[in-house]
């Protein structure tokens, strides 16, 4: 007779992780639940290294710039600088429908709102628009604006198990609520970089945004600035009263509290609450729940020299050490918008683009690097995880979507992070995601100019070849001609 299933001790666990024949042997005998037995094959790690590109997705006409999935999981969406949208049978390759947008900008985000039968979505994009998307029976697609940002809008948060809430961000800094059951936009605050109640500031120009699995009522919010700032929508009062524009919590590693020249691209929760942080010109971070600095970090942290922990000073006086963030090296993220992402059932994995092309995957709970894969020709922006097997979508500046399972025969083979070479590819010139990536571009060539002996007319010639070249991209006269073979150390500007 069958045993009844009791939980298995920490040494059976500890040998079950490692081996997956133990693990089957555990569940033969009523030690490991079916169910449980069947998550954790499907983050194994033997998986991850035999991750390869199933199929390429090729139908749109511009760079890709949001993929997803329907909560099945055998519908991807995808959307483009082409200002279409597309759903596809990813295993098939074979596209069910295909719409435009709406948009007249790039589209930056497109999701499939939860228990709709997958038939609304929505939709941002370059021109500052949020917009709702109905599939009519026959086909049929008509397409409302819900929402206006005041520069792009970038990133949009669906609430999981909900057909009707989602949250918009943009460049201009302000983050909206949106009821689908009225269509109406709610405009929740203006994100400034200081975190004080009082005294003005700048907005921050804001690329993601998050919400808790495990609270709803909890998102996160990052961009040009070195805080993530979580918010309770519990706190805001609809009549517009309350001063929900201050965070609950903000979150940054200590050695970069101060750092004003680093932002935040990429953001995502995990089951367990943690929040995973990408910065530009730096690392990704993973946070324990309840791991932040507190709602107003620069009055109340002091941070300690150790490795393993931070010491904030609360605000009573009393000294708290609390873990220091797990860190995930190697990439480069550095010219575009990047977002980041858990993979594996249990996100058992961290995984993230990079400037090189190429896909970076980390094992999350030591971040020890596992792979990177040839993503893209130029730059890798996004990657999604499938809901519930080891397959993923990746999308970038190439026009299609790669679709990635773990179908190789042979394991990848261990590679060295510090022993990757630079790839040889094209590089292309897109229109600026931020004004400040090209000031400071501006600024560093004009510092390393006057730091040599050039001659002035050299100078001035140099300047005057920079500033025609995007000119005219930003009319549109750049053509795919003018691409050049360069390598990864070499300076280029791309957008998402």
């Amino acid at each position: 007779m069958r045993r009844p299933w009791r939980h298995p001790g920490p040494a059976a666990a500890a040998v079950a992780r490692r081996h997956g024949a133990a693990d089957l042997c555990l569940r033969e005998v009523g030690d490991l639940l079916p169910r449980h037995f069947a998550r954790r094959a499907a983050g194994s790690e033997n998986l991850v290294m035999r991750l390869q590109i199933h199929r390429k997705l090729d139908r749109h006409t511009g760079c890709v710039n949001t993929v997803g999935f329907n909560e099945v999981g055998d519908t991807l969406i995808s959307g483009s600088d082409d200002q279409m949208v597309m759903l596809w049978d990813w295993d098939t390759g074979a596209v069910k429908l295909e719409f435009h947008s709406g948009h007249g900008g790039n589209v930056f985000q497109a999701r499939f709102m939860p228990c709709t039968d997958d038939r609304t979505i929505v939709t941002c994009a370059a021109d500052g628009e949020v917009r709702l998307a109905k599939i009519q029976d026959g086909g049929d697609v008509s397409t409302t604006l819900l929402g206006e940002h005041g520069g792009r809008a970038h990133n949009l948060a669906v609430e999981p198990g909900s057909p009707y809430i989602f949250y918009s961000c943009g460049e201009d800094g302000l983050v909206q609520h949106f009821d689908l059951r009225t269509n109406t936009a709610t405009k929740l605050f203006l994100c400034r970089s200081s975190l004080r109640k009082s005294g003005f500031s700048s907005c921050v120009h804001l690329n993601a945004i998050a919400i808790d699995p495990r609270n709803p009522n909890l998102f996160a919010v990052g961009g040009s600035n070195a805080y993530a700032r979580v918010y309770d929508i519990r706190k805001h009062k609809w009549d517009g009263s309350s001063d929900f524009a201050h965070p609950s919590d903000c979150y940054c590693p200590p050695h970069l509290v101060d750092d004003k020249r680093v932002g935040i691209t990429g953001l995502a929760f995990s089951h367990l609450s943690e929040l995973l942080v990408s910065y530009n010109e730096e690392n990704i971070y993973l946070f324990p729940k309840n791991g932040g600095l507190g709602s107003d970090p620069k009055s109340s942290i002091k941070i300690g020299a150790n490795e393993s922990y931070k010491s904030t000073m609360a605000a009573s006086g009393q000294d708290i050490a609390q873990p220091a963030p797990q860190v995930y090296v190697g990439h480069c993220n550095r010219k575009t918008v990047k977002r980041v992402t858990f993979i594996g059932p249990n996100d058992e994995y961290v995984a993230s683009g990079s400037d090189c092309g190429r896909i970076f995957i980390w094992r999350k709970r030591d971040g020890r690097f596992l792979r990177a894969v040839e993503g893209d020709e130029c730059i890798v922006n996004c990657i999604e995880p499938h809901p519930h097997d080891m397959t993923i979508a990746s999308s970038g500046i190439d026009n299609d979507v790669k679709m990635w399972t773990p179908s190789a025969i042979e394991r990848a083979p261990v590679v060295n992070i510090e022993e990757l070479r630079p790839r040889k590819r094209r590089a292309k010139l897109w229109h600026f995601d931020l004004p400040e990536l090209l000031i400071r571009h501006l600024l560093a060539s004009e510092r390393r100019q006057q730091s040599t002996e050039e001659d002035s007319s050299e100078d001035l010639e140099d300047s005057t070849g920079l500033l025609s070249l995007v000119l005219r991209a930003a009319d549109g006269s750049v053509s795919s001609t003018d691409d050049e073979e360069i390598s990864d150390g070499s300076e280029e500007f791309t957008v998402n």
